[in-house]
């Protein structure tokens, strides 16, 4: 891996490590020393006081870029996604609300996460707590299942457009596909799937929508908006076939 891209790899294995991984190992021996910081405006007396300055206001800019990184970089943009889309489907205004779903479509891609952080915390974290590889092999070794998800996740078609774009040949082992073209190519494969996953989810609930406008028309109930009889109805149909159950089982399953 490029050593340019070495700042989102590792501040995203340390994020979900400490965030759903065996975290009571890695709170006991931090990763690095905490550092004693004494911000001072003066005169600089020598250029190597401004780089490390520099060198601390990019750290600070990189930690706001943290939930992006968790963001693009996991399952959370496809189970948000197909989550909204539900909830459209069933015409329930805001139920469930906004905070219900963005934390369930967290707590699930912490689930779908979990085996890719704990390979990432015997691999490459603990080993490095315990000094048996240097730096730069635990972040090496840090980023391979992390690619190895990303890239099982992500379609040939949308992966070979941005080596196109970017003008670069294709890799013989597909561990060497760049970093920057990697994250965008599973973005895109991730929002296709999850589209196609809400079309299919509008599918039953728009025949009934279909159905119950139809015989209200044919009533002459012209001004009885269909959706609010047809809300009952598709809330009816999403229980008896346990909704909640396919859509969280079909969302997991569909992680390799």
């Amino acid at each position: 891996m490029k050593k340019k891209m070495w700042f989102p790899v590792l501040l995203f294995c340390l994020c979900l490590v400490f965030f759903c991984g065996s975290t009571d190992k890695v709170l006991a021996q931090p990763v690095f020393p905490i550092p004693n910081l004494n911000m001072q405006v003066g005169t600089a007396e020598g250029p190597e006081q401004l780089v490390g300055t520099l060198q601390l206001l990019l750290l600070l800019a990189m930690l706001s870029l943290a939930p992006a990184f968790i963001i693009l970089m996991t399952s959370f943009t496809r189970i948000i996604i197909v989550l909204g889309f539900l909830r459209n489907a069933l015409a329930t205004q805001q139920i469930p609300p906004n905070q219900v779903i963005a934390g369930m479509a967290l707590f699930l891609t912490f689930f779908v996460m979990a085996p890719v952080v704990s390979q990432i915390n015997s691999d490459a974290v603990s080993p490095y707590l315990e000094e048996e590889i240097t730096f730069e092999e635990a972040l090496d070794l840090g980023a391979r299942p992390l690619c190895e998800f990303m890239l099982n996740n992500t379609r040939e078609k949308d992966l070979a457009l941005f080596l196109e774009m970017a003008e670069v040949a294709v890799p013989e082992d597909r561990q060497d596909v760049p970093f920057h073209i990697l994250v965008p190519a599973f973005v895109l494969s991730e929002l296709k799937t999850a589209f196609q996953m809400g079309f299919i989810l509008f599918i039953p609930f728009l025949i009934i929508d279909m159905v119950v406008a139809s015989i209200l028309m044919s009533m002459g109930m012209f001004m009885l908006p269909p959706v609010i009889v047809s809300l009952p109805f598709k809330i009816l149909l999403f229980i008896l076939v346990d909704g909640w159950y396919l859509i969280v089982q079909s969302l997991v399953e569909g992680f390799s």
